[in-house]
């Protein structure tokens, strides 16, 4: 027997704001987050300055040094978000929470970076140094799982996901497995980045990065033919899922029903995507939610800007719906999150479907014509009513997830 599964609560910080109205006013005004980070000038040979950092990101007095001295900035991110949802949910200090029915699926690319390099710093001096007991607790790969199930007291099971730009969207899609059937009654599901020049050092060494360094406004262009590459951006996101009937029995504020959930791998490069199991992920969230492509009223694109990224996805898309749906890429206004973008690109279509009205892709002028023929949201806010929305992610190691959003009517 399975169970339905709704969002009851959600929470975040980007690049574009840490609130849902802040956030609408940014979409609707069309500026991003994208800024020239001059700090970056001391890294010899790193050709990209462009990052879109969250600001404003402040912890109350309760977190002490004591119950943060395993967090590094990542989880931190990730503890005040997952905090912020329960809070949103009405279920902060909820004795449910901590009842062994609650869990955790969350990520992030790698742990936080700084403790990363306090290791690598031991390892080219031959000196511990200022290694100490919490610096791999902020290193390790599941460090935002396991500290947003410390910090809340979280008992059921943790689920961490590292797989890149879809550990948000994986977190999400295995909590979402867990409430279905019925290994958990809730689940706080997300991802979490925070902004390092490494990471951009990765996409730099691809030739990936954008280096508009002088014009952060007019970059990155997903889907665009005079794109020249992604931004690195930083953030969290956290969506409290619940069984159905958990959440109606406390008189629980619901804000959409996930009713898809698709994941599959490439089996063929590391970096290169592969346009048809793409699809495939999409075609299998759609098959999970008993929909037809046509049921679909609008996708949220992964499009980090990237010549390879976008043009696989743009025809793995045209693949399952042909040429009408409307589509549009959040990463246009906020830079690639990374582990967070699964999470907040999530977060933004539930709150777009609920409004009726979606962002377009800024900075897209002209589209790139090996691009498929698709129907880009472009130039302002397009109204659409929908009951439901596709949101999808794809990532190194030919990763690929797909995630399906219902309208909630009482």
């Amino acid at each position: 027997m399975t169970r339905r599964v709704v969002v009851t609560g959600m929470a975040g910080f980007s690049p574009i704001g840490n609130d849902w109205d802040t956030v609408r006013a940014r979409l609707q005004a069309g500026r991003s987050g994208i800024k020239t980070l001059h700090e970056w000038d001391r890294y010899a040979g790193l050709l990209t300055r462009l990052g879109a950092p969250v600001e404003d990101f402040s912890l109350p007095d309760h977190y002490t040094r004591k119950n943060t001295r395993s967090m590094g900035r990542v989880s931190l991110l990730a503890t005040r978000a997952s905090e912020l949802a329960l809070q949103d949910a009405g279920l902060l200090n909820d004795p449910v929470v901590g009842g062994g029915r609650t869990g955790v699926a969350y990520g992030s690319s790698v742990g936080s970076t700084p403790a990363i390099a306090e290791y690598g710093a031991m390892l080219i001096k031959n000196d511990i140094g200022s290694l100490n007991a919490n610096t791999y607790l902020k290193m390790m790969g599941h460090t935002t799982a396991v500290n947003v199930g410390l910090f809340l007291k979280v008992r059921g099971r943790i689920i961490p996901t590292a797989s890149a730009c879809t550990s948000g969207s994986q977190g999400i899609g295995y909590a979402y497995e867990a409430v279905k059937f019925g290994a958990q009654d809730l689940m706080l599901a997300g991802g979490a980045d925070e902004l390092c020049p490494t990471e951009a050092a990765t996409f730099d060494a691809l030739y990936a990065t954008s280096t508009r360094n002088d014009e952060p406004e007019l970059t990155p262009r997903p889907f665009d033919a005079q794109r020249d590459g992604l931004v690195i951006g930083e953030g969290a996101g956290t969506l409290v899922l619940e069984n159905l009937d958990h959440a109606q029995a406390r008189g629980a504020r619901i804000y959409a029903e996930l009713v898809g959930f698709g994941t599959n791998s490439d089996g063929a490069h590391v970096t290169q995507p592969s346009p048809e199991t793409m699809a495939i992920a999409m075609k299998l969230a759609l098959q999970g939610a008993g929909l037809t492509p046509g049921d679909i009223g609008y996708v949220s694109g992964h499009g980090t800007a990237t010549e390879q990224g976008d043009i696989a996805e743009s025809h793995a898309t045209h693949a399952v719906f042909g040429s009408r749906v409307p589509i549009s890429s959040l990463k246009s206004y906020t830079g690639h999150t990374l582990g967070a973008s699964g999470a907040l690109e999530a977060i933004a279509a539930i709150r777009m479907m609920e409004d009726g009205l979606f962002h377009p892709t800024l900075n897209l002028e002209q589209v790139d014509p090996r691009c498929a023929d698709l129907d880009y949201i472009r130039g302002g806010m397009r109204a659409i009513a929908t009951d439901h929305v596709m949101s999808n992610n794809f990532a190194f190691g030919g990763i690929n997830t797909s995630l399906i959003f219902r309208r909630w009517t009482t």
